[in-house]
């Protein structure tokens, strides 16, 4: 593995933005490890890409999920980049516990697993330039009654990508970056059939996180129309927030 190399391993390469960034970083050059839940998906990846080289069965609720990561870097061949896109969300005013506890468990549980297992890594590594990159969203700005757990995980997932960067600071860790990456509603299976506005082309967007990701970005909000949005939630304080209807 080459010190500061061009190897980046996808999880959740197996749909929507995932399966996007992982096609884009191949075509400009990078060997690309996939992982994810679907098989099939995954060695289509592998037949429709020549930079895709290496791909695993990857399920971050499962507590053997970081050891599969780790045999899948072998596999690839060294890692520079973890791009983290596994995540699962709900619109669920009926606050169903069978929705809001897989969404705990993948988005904040699952996310920590990985990411911190990838941190683990590029900390024991100091001559490997690294890089984790992870999807959180616009969400994360406000609790959002219609999806509460969703919106509280991409809260967690926000604070603890912030709680990394300072960790960085404190350990001295010098060949390390963290990107936080905040879409709005894109177009994928995630929101399929929603109503809600607003929503953006996956392929565009996959271009301005890969854009971000060589710009070595510690937070992207996608796009400026979403940039605008958040600024003006911001302003609103919880007394209001909280009276608000706000449900596709």
């Amino acid at each position: 593995m080459a010190e500061n190399g061009r190897y980046a391993v996808v999880m959740g390469a197996t749909s929507g933005i995932g399966y996007e960034v992982a096609r884009l970083l191949a075509a400009q050059g990078w060997k690309v490890g996939v992982a994810g839940r679907r098989e099939e998906r995954l060695r289509l990846l592998m037949e429709s890409c020549e930079n895709i080289v290496a791909a695993k069965v990857v399920d971050v609720t499962d507590v053997h999920a970081p050891a599969a990561l780790l045999d899948l870097v072998q596999e690839l061949g060294g890692m520079n980049l973890y791009f983290h896109s596994s995540g699962i969300g709900f619109q669920n005013i009926a606050l169903d516990e069978a929705k809001e506890l897989p969404t705990v468990e993948t988005n904040c549980v699952g996310m920590a697993r990985m990411v911190g297992e990838a941190f683990r890594y590029f900390a024991g590594r100091p001559e490997v330039e690294g890089h984790i990159a992870v999807i959180s969203s616009i969400a994360r700005t406000k609790g959002l009654g219609a999806a509460p757990a969703y919106s509280a995980s991409k809260r967690f997932t926000s604070h603890y990508l912030e709680a990394l960067s300072q960790l960085i600071r404190i350990r001295h860790i010098r060949n390390l970056t963290i990107t936080d990456i905040r879409p709005g509603f894109v177009r994928t299976p995630l929101i399929e059939g929603s109503p809600f506005p607003m929503q953006l082309a996956v392929g565009p967007v996959a271009e301005a996180i890969v854009r971000a990701i060589r710009r070595r970005k510690s937070v992207v909000t996608i796009n400026v129309g979403y940039r605008l949005l958040v600024f003006f939630w911001q302003l609103i304080p919880r007394w209001l927030w909280v009276r608000l209807r706000i449900a596709a």
